[in-house]
């Protein structure tokens, strides 16, 4: 078992967005802006759902590391933290998942 975390990723998409040498993907993918980050997250989410409808095991780890990653990096140029995620994840688990829909249903 891997002790590597979410949080590590984080770092590392933080260390790779300030390279300025040209030899960052992350640095590259940032510079380009949200548009371009969301259409790769939009693009590895879909080959995600592809594998796993295909019950391609292997497929579905390969893209969903590739998801997880640039879900980190849409967070990177949003500010957003994977510390704001989690948390809001826990405050959600302060009731079932049917509860929390209907929550916000009527909001």
């Amino acid at each position: 078992m891997t002790d590597f975390s979410l949080a590590d990723l984080e770092q590392i998409v933080a260390e790779r967005a300030a390279s300025t040498d040209g030899s960052s993907y992350t640095a590259s993918l940032i510079a380009k802006g949200q548009h371009k980050a969301a259409q790769k997250l939009g693009e590895e989410a879909v080959e995600t759902v592809i594998a796993a409808m295909m019950k391609d095991n292997n497929g579905v780890i390969s893209e969903s590391a590739d998801l997880l990653y640039h879900l980190l990096v849409v967070w990177k140029i949003a500010g957003v933290s994977l510390h704001s995620v989690m948390q809001e994840l826990e405050n959600r688990t302060s009731q079932t998942g049917l509860e929390e829909k209907a929550a916000r249903k009527s909001q």
